[in-house]
Parts: C-alpha cells; sequence; structure tokens
C-alpha cells in the first residue's frame, strides 16, 4: 500500500493505492462525478483506492481533478517501477450502451498521452474538458504511454465511464504476473 499526500494552496489530498488489491474504494474528492468515475476505475482495476480531497472547488473543479491525477499518478509510479515480471502492455476497449472507449497502454516509464474522445459541454455539473486533464495528470505523472479513443458513442456520461473503465482493465492487465517475462524489455530497463 502506498500513500500520497498533496497539499497545495488549492488542494489538500490523501491518496492511498494497493496496485494488487481487491478493488475496494473510498473515495471522496468534493466533485460527486469524479468520485463515480474513481470507483469505478477501481472496481474494474482491482486497485484498492482511497482518496480523500478538500479543494477549491467554489471557484471551479479543475484545481481538485488534476491534482488528485497528479497524486494517482505518482502513487501508481510508486507501485509499478521498476518494471519486472509483468506483462507490460495493456489494452481494453469497454462499451456501455451506445458508447464504445479503448484504451492501448504501455508500462514504459516514458509519459504520453493520446486522447482521441470528442466531446464537449458538462455532465451535471462537471466540465467533460477536466477528463483529459485528468487522465494526462495520471499517465505522465505515472510515466505511462497510453492512448484512450472513443470508437463510437452519444451520451458524454457513458463515454467518460467507457474512457476510466477501460483504463483500468487496460492496466490490470498490463501489471498482470508474468514471471517468464523478466524485465519486459530489450533494453533491460524500463
Amino acid at each position: 500500500m502506498i500513500n500520497i499526500e498533496r497539499k497545495t494552496k488549492e488542494t489538500d489530498i490523501q491518496i492511498s493505492l494497493d496496485l494488487y488489491g481487491t478493488g475496494k474504494s473510498e473515495i471522496s474528492t468534493g466533485v460527486g462525478f469524479l468520485d463515480h468515475m474513481l470507483e469505478s476505475f477501481s472496481k474494474h482495476s482491482l486497485i484498492d483506492l482511497n482518496v480523500h480531497c478538500k479543494g477549491d472547488t467554489h471557484i471551479d473543479d479543475h484545481h481538485s481533478v488534476e491534482d488528485i491525477g497528479i497524486a494517482i499518478g505518482h502513487a501508481l509510479k510508486k507501485e509499478i517501477y521498476p518494471v519486472s515480471k509483468v506483462e507490460r502492455f495493456g489494452s481494453c476497449a469497454i462499451v456501455m450502451d451506445e458508447a464504445c472507449v479503448e484504451c492501448d497502454l504501455d508500462l514504459s516509464n516514458r509519459p504520453f498521452l493520446v486522447y482521441e474522445v470528442d466531446i464537449e459541454g458538462k455532465v451535471g455539473d462537471f466540465d467533460v474538458e477536466l477528463v483529459e486533464e485528468f487522465f494526462r495528470a495520471v499517465c505522465f505523472n505515472a510515466g505511462l504511454t497510453t492512448h484512450i479513443i472513443m470508437k463510437r458513442g452519444k451520451n458524454k456520461h457513458h463515454i467518460i465511464e467507457a474512457a476510466f473503465k477501460s483504463l483500468a482493465v487496460a492496466l490490470r492487465r498490463a501489471t498482470t504476473a508474468n514471471e517468464r517475462t523478466g524485465v519486459p524489455s530489450t533494453k533491460g530497463v524500463l
């Protein structure tokens, strides 16, 4: 179990994360839609995740969403690296009714994000542009090369939830133990 604290003038965050958990979560971010997405992420990744955030949501949700992503990314980095005896690559397409979003990732320790999810506006009070900010913060702080691509969809809630779930399952698959891989790179290190 990794514990991360992040305090800024804008947020006060405590996170605990167990990469090889059972999908239990305790989430309280002050951003209701993000709570729902993180609970879903935890359940489908099988990562035990506790997130508590007090942020300046009286301004908007941006600082909380991004800083939570940064903190989760830091925790994942501590749990994943150095990469050894795991699959390294993970992929998953998740369908939710009319929506389908695919995530392909590499535990490369070279952060990169391709995010092709063409949605605008809000889900309830939540600005959907913050989803990309969250994923960027996670991937760049965890050292993940990640491609999240919307294949189809109309309902923004379904599309975003499919994105979170596809990242969850792809990460679970990439971190699956495989004794035969050793360090899964021809370079000998990741």
